[in-house]
């Protein structure tokens, strides 16, 4: 989304983003500064949870879902001309809900993230700018869904 105008998204684009590699240093690292439940930082723990293993905390998997986003893009921006001479502005999200975590993501796994554009539509109170409402979701290696939302952003139209 951040490589186009709002009149050049549509539903039923999908984007891949990127991956992401949840090594043991990683989830520790995340977990003892972010999410320090015993099964995120402490293997006996874990192995004796309801996960069985160390494994990454759920915002560990949402912040890695983030960063491979906007990596994603800065890349786009530093390799491709822009569209209609310049590049969007990309506004504020005013939010994400229906945030699912079906499997959990253990040390090693590699997350494949990705979005789909699912609506979108002008805004009246912000001329200049319309609200594009995207499914987001990680896929690990097995292709098992880790985690899954839906997101809506601000993105410029054509024109400001």
């Amino acid at each position: 989304m951040l490589d186009s105008f709002y009149e050049d998204l549509e539903p039923g684009q999908r984007v891949s983003v990127g991956a992401y590699r949840f090594t043991r240093e990683r989830i520790l690292s995340y977990a003892r500064r972010y999410d320090f439940q015993p099964f995120h930082v402490d293997d006996e723990a874990a192995r004796k949870s309801h996960f069985g293993a160390l494994c990454a905390s759920g915002w560990h998997t949402a912040a890695a879902w983030m960063a491979t986003y906007v990596r994603h893009f800065q890349h786009i921006r530093a390799t491709k001309a822009p569209p209609h001479g310049r590049w969007p502005e990309i506004g504020p999200s005013p939010g994400f809900e229906a945030l699912h975590w079906p499997r959990p993501v253990y040390v090693d796994d590699t997350v494949s993230y990705a979005y789909e554009i699912v609506a979108k539509r002008t805004l009246a109170s912000r001329p200049g700018w319309g609200l594009v409402t995207i499914d987001a979701e990680g896929k690990n290696q097995n292709g098992d869904a880790v985690i899954a939302f839906r997101s809506k952003v601000l993105v410029e139209r054509v024109g400001g």
